[in-house]
């Protein structure tokens, strides 16, 4: 199989739109895009949610969560959910169930099952990214988190359109790594209308690039993806994985170590990471 003409193929499709959503999906889509409109209200959104299942239960469980509710004041409606969170968040969540959902696309459990694992690497990177922009690189936390949620869209829809490739992921995916990553991760993240900043962050992680000290948003999309304590499975496919390791990375952000930081932010990254991943 020539694999690099595959992902030539993918990454052509997304780029004319050729991208089949199923229905709770496509109903996030419709939510998204009333998020872009400078004239909807809170409750015009708080309908369109509601009439979404699996979206309403993560926004109102992510306004739950320790990151978003640090006083412990429960709340149970999606209304209270969506003005807790606000709409640069709930754009967030909207691409979370998009992405989800392409984890259903596949006809073949074992790529269902691949996806999952992508997805638990995805929640990690995001809430990682959502602390280190507040407190190391002084980023809006909210893009960090959004450029986390949608870090690995590229990987999903790969698997998602694998059935149409027999073969393609049991074979060697180096081209994955080099080149494919970015060519169909761009087209796909264009095709969802994801903001240039976003993109540009995105990009600074496929480049694999780290300044010191890191000040930017792709460096704190890097930093936490090299942090997640689970790597993505696409990189044991195309044999960049870390088997196993963790990332062995500390530097001193202004009095305090980086390690000390993420061990005080510790019970906030997991509350995030469990409600993104039910």
């Amino acid at each position: 199989m020539d694999v690099q003409t595959v992902l030539e193929t993918i990454a052509a499709d997304a780029a004319r739109g050729e991208m089949v959503f199923p229905t709770h999906a496509r109903i996030a889509l419709r939510v998204q895009r009333a998020l872009d409109d400078p004239d909807c209200s809170v409750d015009q959104l708080s309908k369109l949610i509601s009439a979404e299942p699996i979206l309403s239960a993560k926004v109102v469980g992510i306004a739950n969560s320790v990151a978003y509710n640090p006083s412990g004041r429960a709340i149970s409606d999606v209304r209270s959910a969506v003005s807790r969170l606000g709409f640069n968040t709930l754009r967030s969540l909207v691409s979370a169930v998009i992405i989800r959902q392409m984890q259903e696309m596949s006809p073949s459990s074992e790529h269902r099952a691949l996806a999952g694992r992508l997805w638990e690497h995805t929640a990690h990177v995001a809430a990682l990214a959502r602390v280190i922009a507040r407190r190391v690189t002084q980023q809006d936390p909210e893009a960090a988190f959004f450029a986390g949620i949608v870090h690995e869209v590229g990987g999903f829809y790969l698997i998602a359109r694998a059935a149409d490739f027999p073969g393609l992921l049991d074979s060697n995916l180096e081209q994955w790594s080099g080149t494919g990553e970015a060519e169909v991760g761009r087209k796909v993240l264009q095709a969802l209308g994801v903001p240039a900043n976003i993109l540009g962050a995105i990009e600074k992680l496929w480049d694999g690039y780290l300044a010191m000290p890191a000040t930017s948003l792709g460096d704190t999309l890097l930093l936490a993806d090299q942090l997640a304590p689970c790597e993505s499975p696409l990189a044991e496919l195309d044999g960049m994985s870390r088997h196993g390791m963790t990332a062995d990375i500390d530097l001193l952000v202004g009095q305090e170590m980086l390690s000390a930081i993420l061990a005080d932010s510790a019970e906030e990254v997991d509350s995030l990471t469990t409600a993104l991943k039910n």
